[in-house]
């Protein structure tokens, strides 16, 4: 049983930064979702709050800046000051590198009693490592966003299955649902006839936009009317427009970078590709089938628990362009095919992968975790006698 609450659990989610990403997408949706009753979310960016950060700040406390290099060992005096300035009840590290390892650290020697880690990827570029599995005994859960997923923590990572807790993705499905987006397909310089395949993902070489490129080609060689779109910003913009210049479908693609807009961007699209050479669970596909669009995806990660070969989408092998092209074609040419997909994919959100869901499972898997442990007394650790000297100096 949940011991009753006598003030709201204060949570503090750490991530590096929140750039406008899938990962950094659902993090807003789920604090800004969590009942205030119960809990009192509050949001730690190592580095700067990026824009998701900054917008969150107006209405919730956002801390930032507190690893200032790659070597900066103060920030684990900065975090243990903070957690317990703020005297958190639950810290949870989102993704792997710095912020899991450091914000791990800081909470056990502030003492606070919840400790997790969620995570998005699967292998490179969100492996781990042996630092980060050291620090397993210290960590209360380890949060996967898909079946698949949470097995390839305990078979690849080695955490214990015990400590493994399934939390699928959630998509708002009032906000991503089928409607009329001519008026943005006219924005870009569509028809209502054009078939458009679009990607949406951070330009980040594991997302492979290479492929979707190269594919590209093919397809305008079977079908010169179909028009492609890339939703999504980062460094490698240039290198891929050249990309496309270079492949001569620059004409046909439109790069339409980071947008606010992306249920009517999805609405406006036929067709959502995902390219990758690995993932876990992408919020784009969730996203596109909340939409009703069918989806053709490379078979990684746990893609095939969303992307249902043959029902709500088509899939791939890594990396296969010709498998790839021929899946495309093959919605390209089928309408039905494509209606039939979306409305399964539609129906499969909403009965598993809703905002609402997510949100209840961090919810009862935090209160859970500290009501079981607060009846101990919080940890007043002496493992670094130093650190309150240090502290009052940083």
């Amino acid at each position: 049983m949940i011991m009753n609450q006598i003030k709201p659990l204060r949570v503090m989610f750490l991530a590096t930064s929140l750039p406008v990403g899938g990962a950094e997408t659902l993090l807003v949706n789920l604090v800004r979702g969590m009942d205030r009753s119960r809990f009192a979310p509050e949001i730690v960016c190592l580095k700067e709050p990026g824009p998701l950060g900054e917008e969150l700040a107006a209405e919730m406390p956002v801390h930032s800046r507190l690893l200032r290099g790659k070597y900066d060992l103060r920030v684990l005096p900065r975090l243990w000051r903070l957690l317990r300035s703020r005297q958190a009840d639950a810290v949870v590290t989102v993704g792997a590198g710095d912020k899991m390892f450091w914000g791990r650290v800081a909470a056990r020697l502030a003492g606070t009693p919840v400790v997790a880690s969620a995570l998005h990827s699967t292998g490179w570029p969100d492996g781990v490592g042996r630092l980060n599995r050291l620090l397993t005994r210290w960590t209360d859960a380890f949060i996967a966003v898909a079946d698949n997923h949470a097995q390839f923590l305990v078979d690849f990572e080695h955490f214990p299955a015990a400590k493994v807790h399934t939390i699928y993705n959630g998509v708002d499905t009032r906000r991503f649902a089928p409607h009329d987006a001519q008026d943005v397909r006219k924005s870009l310089g569509f028809t209502a006839n054009t078939p458009v395949v679009g990607i949406l993902a951070a330009l980040r070489p594991e997302k492979n936009h290479e492929l979707f490129l190269r594919g590209a080609r093919q397809i305008l060689a079977e079908r010169p009317d179909v028009r492609f779109v890339v939703v999504g910003d980062g460094p490698r913009r240039a290198e891929l427009e050249s990309l496309a210049a270079e492949l001569g479908v620059a004409d046909a693609v439109r790069f339409v970078g980071s947008r606010s807009d992306v249920p009517d961007l999805l609405a406006a699209i036929d067709i959502l590709a995902l390219t990758s050479h690995n993932e876990a669970s992408p919020v784009s596909i969730l996203e596109a089938l909340s939409c009703g669009r069918p989806v053709v995806a490379s078979r990684v990660g746990s893609v095939a628990e969303t992307v249902v070969d043959g029902t709500t989408g088509l899939l791939f092998p890594a990396g296969d362009e010709a498998a790839y092209v021929a899946a495309t074609l093959r919605l390209v040419e089928d309408a039905e095919l494509r209606r039939q997909f979306g409305a399964a994919g539609r129906e499969l959100v909403e009965s598993q992968w809703s905002l609402a869901s997510m949100i209840a499972g961090y919810q009862d898997l935090i209160a859970g975790i500290y009501a079981v442990k607060s009846a101990a007394p919080r940890r007043q650790t002496t493992l670094f006698p130093w650190l309150r000297r240090r502290t009052a100096a940083t």
